[in-house]
C-alpha cells in the first residue's frame, strides 16, 4: 500500500565502519511541494443532498466501534478496535496524519442528522508523486444505496481539483467483488492484478488495482 524511496550509502574503504552517504540530485522536481496538504484546513465536502464528508469527531466513537466489529470490515481492512482508548486514538490519528501529510480521512455522514455511517480517505499520500490511494467502508445498515461510490467520487474530485493530485488509485482483494463494483461505479478502470501483493489474516491475496488520472474525463 505504500512505496518507499531511499538513498544508498557507500563505504569509504573496506576497513571503514562508517558509511558516507552520497546525496545524488534528482532530475525531477516534486509534483506538489511539501506543505500542500498541511496548508489547507480540512473541509466539509458536500457529496449530494443526502451525504456529507466531514472530519472525524469524538462523538463518532459508537459508529467506529460498530464498523470495526463488522466481520467484512475487519477482514478487508485487517484490523479491529477493542476499547475506547483505541477508538479515540484512531480519531486522533487522522489529525496527526493530516499534518504529517501521509493520510487524510473523512467520515461519511448523513446530511439529515450528521451521523457517521462510513469513511472515505486518501491513504499513502505521496505529494512528490502527486498521488494517493483511496479507501472506504460503510456500516452494514447504510449499504445498498451506493454510499461508498458517491462519497469516493466526491473525495476524488476534491483530490484532483483542490489538492491537485495527478493520480488516485484503489486496491482491493480479488476475493472482494463488492469493492470492485464500487471502483467501477466511481469511474476507476481496472489496470491489472498484483499477484500475492497483500497479506490478510487468511494468507496472501492477489489485489486488483484501479486508478484515475486528473486528465481522465
Amino acid at each position: 500500500m505504500e512505496s518507499s524511496w531511499f538513498r544508498p550509502g557507500f563505504a569509504g574503504s573496506s576497513k571503514s565502519t562508517t558509511a558516507t552517504v552520497v546525496d545524488v540530485p534528482g532530475l525531477v522536481n516534486p509534483a506538489l511541494p511539501a506543505g500542500a496538504l498541511r496548508a489547507l484546513t480540512q473541509p466539509r465536502l458536500v457529496v449530494d443532498d443526502d451525504l456529507t464528508l466531514r472530519p472525524w469527531r469524538a462523538d463518532d466513537a459508537d459508529a467506529i466501534r460498530t464498523a470495526f466489529a463488522t466481520p467484512d470490515i475487519q477482514r478487508w481492512h485487517m484490523r479491529s478496535i477493542d476499547g475506547d482508548d483505541e477508538v479515540h486514538q484512531w480519531i486522533e490519528d487522522w489529525t496527526t496524519s493530516w499534518h504529517a501529510e501521509t493520510d487524510a480521512g473523512w467520515a461519511i455522514a448523513r446530511t439529515s442528522d450528521d451521523q457517521a455511517i462510513g469513511q472515505a480517505s486518501l491513504r499513502s499520500l505521496a505529494l512528490f508523486a502527486a498521488q494517493a490511494q483511496v479507501s472506504y467502508w460503510v456500516v452494514p445498515a447504510a449499504r445498498g444505496a451506493r454510499v461508498a461510490a458517491r462519497a469516493t467520487r466526491a473525495l476524488t474530485h476534491w483530490a484532483f481539483e483542490v489538492l491537485r493530485l495527478h493520480r488516485v488509485f484503489l486496491l482491493h482483494s480479488t476475493a472482494n467483488p463488492a469493492s470492485c463494483r464500487v471502483a467501477l461505479n466511481c469511474g476507476f478502470p481496472a489496470e491489472g492484478t498484483l499477484r500475492g501483493y497483500m497479506l490478510h489474516t487468511d494468507g496472501w491475496h492477489d489485489m486488483h488495482i484501479h486508478a484515475r488520472l486528473h486528465t481522465d474525463l
